[in-house]
């Protein structure tokens, strides 16, 4: 077991998971606007990785969805009004409340608080993921939020200025902090790459981003630290 001064968590998928089956999620989008499916759940998450910086939810997942269209070779003239209109169609469905503590979770941050500072680092913009920690009753349960603010140059995951930000805030030395995620690319590779201890949560996928721990789930965190 691992002595650290600060433990940092993301979020989504990581602490909480909507309550909103994907699968189901992104087929009424698709019905809405009156579009063929073109892509899935698992089609939207392999993209993620090659998207660009975006400051509004909109142009998230406009570049999302975009990304996906090109994968599924969609017809270039008609790309642009589909992902329009699939990404208002998304964003009416998607209800940023709807979300539930993934397993273990709660108990996660009690053990954390009782080891030291808390943390939270996520890839999402300060509105739409404040009403999460409101719904979750977690507002106010960490020393440090930081949310991706491009233009107060918080660039998200993997990229080095959330966690800059987080440590700086914290008062820790990177090698005295660990991050808990679930995303090999945004979560290990980012903490990797900053000498930040990394913990996986609940993924088995293989990945060219190795943590410091892996856990099948965060009930399992008191076994690290």
């Amino acid at each position: 077991m691992a002595d650290y001064d600060a433990i940092c968590f993301d979020l989504d998928r990581t602490l909480c998971e909507s309550t909103q089956d994907p699968g189901r999620l992104l087929e009424s989008a698709f019905d809405r606007a009156g579009l063929e499916q073109f892509c899935t759940p698992a089609d939207l998450r392999a993209a993620l990785p090659s998207l660009p910086v975006t400051e509004t939810d909109r142009e998230f997942y406009e570049s999302l969805f975009r990304e996906a269209a090109n994968r599924a070779g969609v017809d270039p003239e008609t790309r642009e009004a589909a992902v329009s209109t699939l990404s208002t169609a998304y964003l009416e469905l998607r209800d940023p409340t709807a979300v539930e503590f993934r397993p273990g979770a709660e108990t996660a941050l009690e053990h954390a608080h009782d080891r030291g500072r808390v943390g939270l680092i996520t890839n999402g913009g300060r509105k739409t993921q404040s009403r999460k920690l409101r719904t979750l009753g977690i507002e106010h349960a960490f020393d440090v939020r930081v949310f991706t603010e491009p233009s107060a140059g918080i660039y998200p995951k993997p990229n080095a200025e959330p966690f800059e930000y987080a440590l700086g805030e914290l008062g820790v030395d990177p090698a005295n902090a660990i991050h808990v995620g679930d995303s090999p690319h945004a979560d290990v590779a980012g903490a990797n790459a900053m000498g930040i201890d990394s913990a996986l949560v609940g993924v088995a996928d293989p990945s060219d981003h190795q943590p410091t721990y892996e856990l099948s789930s965060l009930a399992r965190l008191e076994s690290i630290v």
